[in-house]
């Protein structure tokens, strides 16, 4: 038994029950699925092309940089064009999510590694799982499909969210969470990542790239 069991049971003698009880579980279960919505700022009620220009200013804010493309098979190309920009290596790495797979990758000249980061890379590839307009952060679940590896160990991240995936609160992502996963299938992590790493630890001087990568870069795919 562990120390988390032992503490646990000792609460459960002193109340004089074992934690099964029907009742009890039905109760828990029943203020769990009637908690009333948080309270969402005025500024994450916005919809469209000012939603779009919101998450992209506060994106911006935290020194990230945002480029929005047409469709999904402009995604590879605008890729190619940041790397060429800061004269870095034609050569990054991603997951196995379908979505970047069906991108046309073999019509740059950029070499595409696949599966999880041992660190050794500079760049990936990461498609999220939305964005959220109020503070231009962008929302990232772990699997196969997008390995958190990709996320934190590379210097260069970049993101491909959907323009319809971002919303204007985190509430509203949450919510879309737990409908596309259910109940007890929710992923291992949830990283919300806003802007490149940072800290401010050694004379109150900001240094990117403390703890993760120096550099995020966001490509918003429109519809």
């Amino acid at each position: 038994m562990s120390a988390r069991d032992d503490i646990l049971g000792t609460i459960r003698r002193s109340l004089g029950v074992t934690g099964r009880e029907t009742t009890r579980t039905t109760v828990v279960d029943e203020r769990l699925a009637k908690a009333a919505p948080g309270l969402v700022p005025q500024r994450g009620a916005l919809t469209g092309e000012a939603l779009l220009e919101l998450f992209r200013t506060q994106a911006e804010a935290t020194l990230a940089t945002v480029d929005v493309v047409a469709d999904a098979s402009a995604v590879p190309a605008a890729v190619a064009t940041y790397l060429r920009g800061l004269n870095l290596p034609a050569r990054l790495r991603m997951g196995d999510d379908p979505r970047l797979a069906a991108m046309p990758w073999a019509e740059t000249a950029l070499d595409v590694a696949h599966g999880r980061s041992d660190g050794d890379d500079l760049v990936a590839v990461a498609h999220a799982f939305g964005g959220v307009a109020e503070t231009g952060t962008l929302v990232l679940v772990s699997g196969p499909g997008n390995p958190t590896t990709l996320n934190f160990l590379p210097d260069y991240a970049i993101a491909v969210v959907r323009e319809s995936d971002i919303a204007g609160a985190y509430e509203t992502v949450w919510e879309r969470l737990r409908i596309a996963y259910g109940k007890g299938e929710m992923p291992r992590t949830v990283n919300w990542v806003t802007g490149p790493s940072r800290s401010g630890d050694i004379e109150q001087t900001i240094l990117l790239g403390a703890h993760g990568p120096r550099s995020v870069h966001i490509v918003v795919v429109r519809g």
